[in-house]
């Protein structure tokens, strides 16, 4: 992408009600003005779901067409990327669809304790290397900030193509006697997962199943840490 498009993209997201761009410095030194209100944003107290690593934001605007019930918001530090989505759900009237501009690691400051009922983690970066490990979005330093920010009890979904992240992570959540819902080595072949799963297919996504690769979930309830 051109740096025009990339600078179009950035003065558009500026004007859209969708999309909430906080500094970093707003947002460690507690000055967020959302936090512990998103009800407010939504004009609802229906159940709040975030996509963390959104890119397009493909999978947040289908889920909040397929769950018309519930909020989402879709969080990403690139705003060329997070354009798309979030002017999908302008054109489409999608009023249950946000966006966040942000870090991931940040997503306990973005958000109160207990204020979230699902995170969705879609085709992370597995972070192969042994000194990325600290970046994975499903290690336990992660966890620890989910847990504070999903309800009791709350869900976490993780769709990759990535058959490292999918054990790495199914090996962290047994070691911290977490409870695993459901795990699933290739969705399309084996038969079992949810609708959510099977019917939303990135870009991306697409590109892996082009190229063989088994798309992996997993689904656990999020227990304190």
């Amino acid at each position: 992408m051109g740096s025009k498009n990339k600078l179009k993209r950035f003065k558009e997201n500026e004007s859209f009600p969708n999309v909430i761009q906080p500094t970093r410095e707003e947002v460690l030194n507690g000055l967020f003005p959302h936090k512990g209100k998103w009800s407010e944003v939504f004009g609802n107290e229906n159940p709040l779901i975030v996509e963390l690593g959104c890119g397009k934001g493909e999978y947040t605007v289908e889920l909040a067409r397929m769950h018309p019930e519930n909020n989402y918001i879709g969080i990403d530090i690139k705003g060329a990327r997070l354009w798309r989505g979030a002017k999908t759900a302008l054109e489409d009237s999608l009023e249950n669809v946000h966006f966040i501009r942000s870090q991931i690691g940040l997503i306990d400051a973005l958000f109160a304790e207990g204020e979230l009922s699902e995170i969705w983690i879609t085709f992370p970066d597995p972070q192969i290397k042994y000194k990325r490990t600290k970046h994975r979005l499903t290690n336990l330093e992660f966890l620890k900030k989910y847990a504070r920010v999903l309800k009791k009890q709350g869900i976490v979904h993780l769709k990759t193509d990535s058959e490292f992240m999918h054990g790495y992570t199914l090996g962290i959540l047994q070691a911290a006697k977490m409870d695993i819902l459901y795990s699933n080595h290739d969705v399309y072949k084996n038969e079992g997962s949810p609708k959510e799963v099977l019917e939303i297919q990135t870009f991306y996504e697409n590109q892996y199943l082009e190229l063989g690769k088994p798309i992996t979930y997993l689904k656990f309830r999020m227990s304190a840490l």
